[in-house]
């Protein structure tokens, strides 16, 4: 690191919600309480897909990687943010940000790659039914999750590497409750200014393009929705797709509210608001979201604990053998 007057910055002090310190208890109880809901709602949608053979389709093979990308994706920011909250100390080591970071834009990215390969998947099984097996084979699901996790990593690497070559001498305390990109960019000694272009670049054709391919995609199923004849049929074929539209207007929503437009048109107490909605609500809402508005998960969820709870009830019903003695 270069140093200026005999300093240098080894660590950063995430200064998070500290203006609401009178608040501190709350805060942490409400974002564990989040973070629990989080971590267990995911998990448990995907062991229920992983468990009922009739869910092993494409639609639902998407939405287990992306319930595995929203417990890495909350799990990197929220452990940290809670342990600043009860603790109250903020440090965090030049390292640990730039990781951080990192992370939290590869995740990012992956999601947006993840959410327009979804918005596609109900493109083809709606608009074009009769082909739709040939084309999303397992073969084809698999490529397109891996393309998604690949591209979201690579399309941060060069960005991150940027950053942690820019020279940081002081002041250290980040307006953030995370590493996020110009709050880490704002305390470089150096011209920030490539690293910058450069991040937010990548950022504004990740999001803009994916989000252009869901849109066209969501046009597409609109269309179609409407020229077919029956109520029922409009109903059951709306019902598949409502619930992910719903995830990806609230995730473009902020992304594209936070990450493509001027970084100084809104001030960072605001703009925390907005990264708590996608960095903890968000992750929260999906699973939730997914269930509650599809038959097929609800239906295995159920099955699942009525299966778990005949098994429990016949090995309370089994007699104990008595042990037998070898002599």
């Amino acid at each position: 690191m270069m140093k200026k007057n005999g300093t240098f910055v080894k660590e950063f002090l995430l200064l998070g919600f500290s203006n609401y310190s009178g608040l501190r208890i709350p805060l942490f109880m409400v974002f564990l309480s989040i973070y629990i809901l989080t971590i267990t709602g995911n998990i448990l949608i995907i062991t229920v897909i992983l468990k009922d053979l009739q869910l092993h389709k494409p639609m639902y093979f998407f939405l287990t990687n992306l319930s595995v990308l929203e417990i890495c994706y909350t799990s990197n920011i929220v452990p940290n943010m809670l342990s600043s909250i009860f603790s109250r100390s903020r440090v965090i080591s030049f390292e640990g940000c730039i990781v951080q970071l990192f992370f939290f834009g590869s995740l990012g990215s992956t999601e947006c790659f993840l959410l327009g390969v979804m918005a596609l998947d109900r493109y083809l099984a709606i608009c074009a039914p009769l082909r739709y097996s040939a084309i999303m084979n397992n073969r084809m699901c698999i490529r397109l999750a891996a393309s998604s996790w690949l591209s979201g990593f690579i399309a941060t690497f060069a960005a991150v590497i940027l950053i942690s070559g820019l020279h940081f001498c002081g002041p250290n305390e980040i307006q953030h409750f995370f590493c996020d990109l110009q709050p880490v960019l704002n305390l470089s000694c150096t011209s920030a200014h490539i690293s910058e272009a450069l991040a937010g670049t990548l950022a504004s054709i990740i999001l803009l393009c994916s989000c252009l391919v869901t849109i066209i995609s969501y046009f597409k199923i609109l269309t179609t929705i409407i020229q077919i004849p029956t109520n029922t049929g409009r109903q059951k074929a709306f019902s598949t797709c409502a619930s992910h539209l719903i995830v990806v207007v609230i995730f473009y929503g902020a992304m594209i509210f936070m990450y493509v437009k001027p970084s100084t048109s809104h001030k960072f107490s605001f703009n925390k608001i907005i990264a708590v909605l996608y960095t903890v609500v968000t992750p929260l809402f999906n699973p939730f979201i997914y269930t509650l508005r599809n038959k097929d998960v609800k239906q295995a969820f159920f099955k699942a604990v009525w299966s778990m709870g005949l098994l429990g009830v016949r090995n309370s019903m089994t007699p104990n053998k008595a042990p037998t003695l070898h002599r």
